[in-house]
Parts: structure tokens; C-alpha cells; sequence
């Protein structure tokens, strides 16, 4: 039996941009020069949900130090941010959104 193999990052960012845009929201690139730690994308939900969401690889895909400081600035303001690292858990960030459609 063949194993699954894991989805690269590029195809993990492309998801969830096509999953948000199918809710009716926006995901948009972001880049803020000047700023270390910025994440990939910011979703923008219906209902106004804001999510801050860094794609990672699957395997071994991890926040670097300055990635790590800007998620917990953002956590401790209250905002929602993210790592994720395959379909399944896009999905899973997305299926409260997806039920109250």
C-alpha cells in the first residue's frame, strides 16, 4: 500500500486561500517590509473573524524565534493566529465558518 505523502507548503497555502474565498471571505498575502515575523496571510472572514495564518511544510516545518514573538504578541492582543501544515487542518480551522454558512 502506497503512503500518503505530505502536501508542500505552496499546495497547504493554496488550499486555504481557495477554502476561504469558497466561504465568501478573503485571504490575503501580506508583506510588511521592514517587520521580521509577519505572517503569510490574513483571512477575513464573514462575521468578521480576522485570522493570522502561517503556512508551514508538513514535515519539519517549524516558527522561527521572530515568528514565534509576533504569534504571541498577536495571541496576547487577542487576535487569532495560526500555523498550519496541511489540508486537514485548514479544514479544521475553517469548519466552524463552513457550519454557520
Amino acid at each position: 500500500m502506497a503512503t500518503k505523502k505530505p502536501e508542500k507548503e505552496t499546495v497547504v497555502e493554496t488550499y486555504l486561500v481557495n477554502r476561504v474565498i469558497s466561504l465568501g471571505g478573503i485571504a490575503e498575502k501580506t508583506v510588511n517590509p521592514g517587520v521580521r515575523g509577519y505572517f503569510d496571510r490574513v483571512c477575513v472572514l464573514p462575521g468578521g473573524r480576522v485570522i493570522f495564518v502561517e503556512c508551514k511544510r508538513p514535515k519539519g516545518g517549524v516558527l522561527a524565534a521572530h515568528q514565534k514573538l509576533r504569534r504571541d504578541l498577536y495571541l496576547r492582543l487577542g487576535a487569532e493566529a495560526v500555523v498550519i501544515k496541511n489540508c486537514e487542518e485548514v479544514d479544521r480551522l475553517l469548519a466552524t465558518v463552513a457550519a454557520a454558512s
